[in-house]
């Protein structure tokens, strides 16, 4: 027997017009899920009206005050009123929703602030008297002369007061002040010029500044790099890459951090769309993929990346928050980012993170008790001693309890002509101790050496193609056929790392090929894996990171162990291919593979400063 519909009764169910304030409160839900939202809103507001000066101030983490001072353009007190009426706004005329050049275009906002809180508007206009508007839950006063000198002043007190089951929701003051100081942060960094003051006057009402940046000088990439030392700190300024690149009308700007400069989660990531600051899972797989070669998967790549384009080039009406886009064209989009960041970490040659000396000297001082920093296991001595024997027979010499020292011919100043300096010695039979024109630098022989073969190995896979092992029965796998749709789409670049398929019929693909240095393949988990990868980012990256970490085993095979004695001229010489290798700065996983040390830290370390 059928079950009767709960929200259906016996009578016919009769279709309602609701009224502005329900339709308002509706909004909201979907607008203004938390005080950072309302906080975001308001900001994107003043920028657009063309401010240099914004000021936010919050109260008990955004739920009983926020008020947005700025000094833009204003708004005339006849058009007060309508701002506040559902789907009003000057960004736009409607006529073309894809050619949109501001933040704002919906007009949902203001009367969703105002359909949910305590809402008053204070705003003039060069050349005429200050007018404000105040709206409670929905209920409209009239509009009213006031004092202010210029701009606009946006207070909202009583965040959802008129829907008292949203206050439920909220988290703590603490992180509900740390969200909104997270999106005025980003909103600060996609404005260089325009300065941002964010202070919080709970209590008292005296406040105290939680954030400040002043607008900044220079050209695009000069300001860019100076708001992003501001804001993400001095270490990620020393330690990022600039990025400047173009294809086919994208254009991507923007620094992204050193592989040694990875963090434990994606918290410093920051994206941009036109100046948008979005949450897209394009760009992060992007992101992503182009570090996927240097990371460890527990690591996480540090950038700020900014791309822009023809607003007709990409949809930013697909999420009421406007936090996600759709690109019309997703593959150049990605392409663009992946290949750019993988430039730029070329370019950066053997290149580590200052962070990596700065822990080395902590690690240094005696009252250091913190956790290890990428610090490598020593093997035991006898593991040593039979690693050495078995490598280097020729010239085999029983290890010290203690190690040896073993001191090249090269003078002193030959240091001056090589970044990584002259092998001075090596000491725990690992480690090469080198010195350079400012310092010295030690080397993990067996890192850096495995990173080079690595590299070595990639080029030639490039070059040559990854081999294919024929089956000599094609394995069939049944999907459905929206997968089987997205694989075929991916064919040629599957073919490329060994892997032939082909469609066999209905809602199966025929596996015809495996890439031989895989051996045996599960093809049905290989295809499952790929398509849940496809799913999580939109692209996937599992076949070539199989593949890689096949020849990554092979480069830490086959290279030079902990535990062997080194010559002079053998330290040199991987020294010198370290210089001209891209990517050498870290091993396979994202270790540094050398710590440079300038003379004037060693001289701190003795207190000859």
């Amino acid at each position: 027997m059928a079950t009767p519909h709960p929200n259906i009764g016996e009578n016919r169910p009769v279709i309602r017009q609701l009224d502005d304030a329900a339709i308002n409160r509706i909004a909201a839900g979907e607008v203004i899920e938390r005080p950072a939202a309302a906080v975001k809103e308001l900001v994107e507001n003043a920028i657009d009206a063309g401010a240099r000066r914004i000021t936010i101030e919050y109260s008990d983490g955004g739920k009983t005050l926020i008020r947005v001072t700025d000094d833009g353009c204003g708004i005339v007190s006849g058009d007060l009123a309508l701002a506040l009426s559902r789907h009003a706004t000057s960004k736009i005329d409607g006529t073309d929703l894809l050619n949109i050049h501001t933040f704002g275009f919906r007009g949902e906002a203001l009367p969703s602030l105002g359909a949910v809180g305590r809402l008053t508007i204070a705003s003039r206009v060069a050349g005429e008297e200050a007018a404000e508007i105040s709206v409670n839950g929905g209920s409209m006063q009239t509009v009213r002369p006031t004092a202010l000198n210029s701009g606009t002043v946006v207070t909202l007190r009583d965040l959802f007061f008129a829907t008292p089951a949203r206050l439920k929701f909220l988290r703590t003051d603490r992180a509900e002040a740390q969200a909104i100081g997270d999106v005025v942060k980003r909103l600060a960094m996609a404005e260089p010029f325009v300065s941002f003051t964010l202070r919080d006057v709970s209590g008292d009402g005296t406040g105290r500044d939680v954030f400040r940046v002043g607008a900044e000088q220079g050209d695009l990439f000069d300001a860019l790099h100076g708001r992003l030392a501001q804001v993400l700190g001095r270490e990620f300024a020393e330690n990022c890459l600039p990025i400047d690149a173009q294809r086919e009308g994208l254009h991507l700007t923007g620094f992204a951090a050193l592989p040694t400069y990875s963090r434990g989660s994606a918290v410093a990531q920051y994206l941009f769309v036109n100046g948008r600051p979005v949450r897209d899972k394009l760009l992060v797989g992007a992101l992503r993929g182009a570090y996927f070669d240097f990371l460890s998967r527990d690591r996480h790549p540090a950038a700020a990346l900014f791309l822009d384009c023809d607003p007709t080039l990409v949809d930013v009406n697909v999420h009421p928050a406007k936090s996600e886009v759709r690109f019309r064209d997703p593959g150049l989009a990605r392409g663009l980012i992946v290949s750019a960041l993988r430039h730029a970490l070329a370019e950066a040659g053997h290149r580590a993170s200052t962070t990596v000396a700065d822990a080395t000297l902590g690690a240094m001082r005696p009252e250091h008790t913190g956790a290890r920093v990428y610090q490598m296991d020593r093997p035991s001595l006898g593991a040593r001693t039979a690693a050495y024997e078995a490598q280097a027979p020729g010239f085999a010499e029983t290890a010290g309890m203690w190690g040896r020292v073993e001191t090249p011919v090269a003078e002193p100043e030959e240091a001056k002509d090589y970044p990584l300096g002259t092998a001075r010695g090596q000491v725990h039979e690992n480690y090469i101790i080198a010195q350079t024109a400012t310092g010295m630098v030690i080397v993990d022989q067996h890192a850096a050496h495995e990173r080079l073969v690595y590299e070595k190995l990639k080029r030639q896979m490039a070059e040559n193609g990854v081999a294919a092992q024929a089956l000599l029965i094609p394995e069939v796998v049944e999907l459905s056929a929206g997968d089987c749709e997205r694989l075929l789409d991916m064919s040629v670049e599957l073919y490329r790392f060994g892997l032939g398929i082909e469609a066999f019929g209905g809602s199966a693909i025929a596996v015809r090929e495996t890439p031989a240095i895989l051996g045996e393949v599960n093809a049905r988990a290989l295809l499952l894996d790929i398509l849940d990868e496809l799913a999580d980012q939109n692209d996937s990256n599992i076949l070539q990171a199989k593949i890689e970490a096949i020849l990554s085993r092979i480069a830490c095979h086959g290279s030079i162990r902990s535990g062997r004695w080194m010559r002079g001229e053998e330290m040199n010489a991987l020294l010198r291919e370290m210089e001209a290798t891209p990517h050498s700065g870290q091993c396979n996983h994202g270790r540094p593979t050398y710590v440079e040390l300038k003379l004037a830290d060693i001289e701190r370390l003795f207190g000859r400063t």
